[in-house]
């Protein structure tokens, strides 16, 4: 078994990091297709709120923590099952 150094860590680190950014952009993305087609008429409901933008705020905000702690999860598991 190898030991790992400071440099493996870091590098572990920075490719979690990646997989966190890509969860938040698919989440940032994907809250935006579903305000724009808005064919569930979740903005509708949204806009009838007391403060429509804290709800909105509230909204994108558990969509893209949801994709990113997803992502976050999903490339600690790949990591761990790679040959090397």
């Amino acid at each position: 078994m190898r030991i790992k150094t400071p440099a493996v860590w870091l590098t572990s680190a920075v490719k979690l990091a990646a997989h966190t950014a890509m969860g938040v952009a698919m989440g940032l993305a994907f809250s935006l297709v579903l305000a724009i087609a808005d064919s569930s008429g979740i903005v509708t409901l949204i806009n009838h709120r007391e403060t429509p933008g804290m709800t909105l705020a509230m909204f994108v905000g558990t969509i893209v923590l949801t994709f990113a702690i997803g992502a976050t999860l999903t490339g600690l598991v790949f990591m761990m099952s790679e040959d090397g």
